[in-house]
């Protein structure tokens, strides 16, 4: 496809308005930028961007490495469809966000950043109790709620992400 884009909300709140259209977005970006900036949002339903959702291989593929990376530990579900949407497109993504990146990075992707330089290598993150030093599993699945870490099961201090 090589010339397809998928759109972080990053770029779709700050790029201008005729660089969007024929961009491909997925469907809970449209909320989330209705919470953010309603005006823009109105704005951005009449331009022509595609809706689409990424295949459950690609997802599942996208995982993976999420998983391996330790990336999964602070991804939304909405970022991980994007990276997974760009994959299954072979589209560029363009993103902020240095988690995304680092996915993209991995899986032989091309990215773009909207107004930031961007990421100049990739990174392994591990999950580690701030208290025991306990480290855990990334999780298979991304959080409900962005930079969730939960607690530590032996000690109840909270978990943080850190470079391996």
């Amino acid at each position: 496809m090589g010339d397809a884009i998928v759109l972080d909300t990053s770029a779709l709140i700050s790029w201008p308005l005729s660089e969007l259209s024929g961009s491909m977005i997925v469907n809970s970006q449209v909320t989330e930028l209705e919470k953010f900036s309603p005006t823009r949002a109105q704005i951005i339903q009449s331009l022509g961007l595609i809706i689409s959702e990424p295949s459950r291989d690609s997802i599942s593929e996208v995982s993976k490495i999420a998983v391996e990376t330790g990336d999964m530990s602070g991804i939304s579900q909405t970022d991980l469809s994007l990276v997974a949407l760009a994959y299954s497109k072979e589209a560029i993504l363009v993103t902020d966000d240095y988690r995304m990146q680092n996915l993209a990075e991995r899986l032989g992707m091309e990215w773009k950043s909207v107004v930031m330089e961007g990421i100049s290598e990739t990174w392994d993150w591990e999950l580690r109790c701030i208290g025991c030093g306990t480290v855990f599993d990334s999780p298979e699945r991304p959080s409900n709620k962005k930079r969730e870490m939960k607690e530590c099961i032996n000690c109840g201090s909270s978990l943080r992400l850190r470079k391996k």
